[in-house]
């Protein structure tokens, strides 16, 4: 495993130095999933929430966060994104909802961080909206799926 980059020489936190890197396409995808009882998903379809469009107002909140990572996490770079895409999948079989999040930019330095925190705010929101009709709620398997671009090159989670 290589030398942690968020660490200088006396052992400090500190942000890295990007400066020096090339500007290169980079793209990063997370994923994340919200288990409920059947009855909870059921509501959640209806559009019957007493909060209102629990789908809608999640697509937002991941999105509004993936803008503000650089705000939430220590030492992450503020990113002007050219993308920031969440995708709700209702899923009887869990039963739930998989979170999707795709962050694109054109710069020196990954993504990953902004497509985790829109899974996981959407995630979130979702628990918020419903936690009243449901408190077995679970959120679960928040991970990056997909990176490209940058000196790492591309990562694909296999599975």
């Amino acid at each position: 495993m290589s030398k942690l980059t968020h660490i200088d020489e006396t052992g400090s936190a500190s942000m890295v130095d990007v400066s020096t890197k090339p500007i290169t396409e980079r793209e990063a995808s997370a994923e994340g999933l919200v288990v409920m009882a059947l009855e909870t998903l059921a509501l959640i379809k209806s559009g019957n929430a007493k909060k209102g469009d629990v789908l809608g107002v999640a697509r937002i909140a991941g999105i509004m966060a993936a803008k503000k990572t650089h705000e939430l996490i220590p030492l992450c770079h503020p990113l002007m994104l050219s993308k920031i895409s969440v995708e709700l999948e209702q899923d009887d079989h869990l039963p739930g909802i998989r979170v999707r999040a795709t962050a694109k930019l054109s710069g020196q330095t990954g993504v990953e961080m902004e497509a985790l925190t829109a899974v996981s705010v959407a995630c979130l929101t979702i628990y918020d909206m419903v936690k009243a009709a449901d408190r077995t709620m679970r959120i679960e398997g928040i991970k990056l799926t997909e990176k490209r671009g940058g000196k790492s090159g591309h990562f694909r989670l296999e599975g």
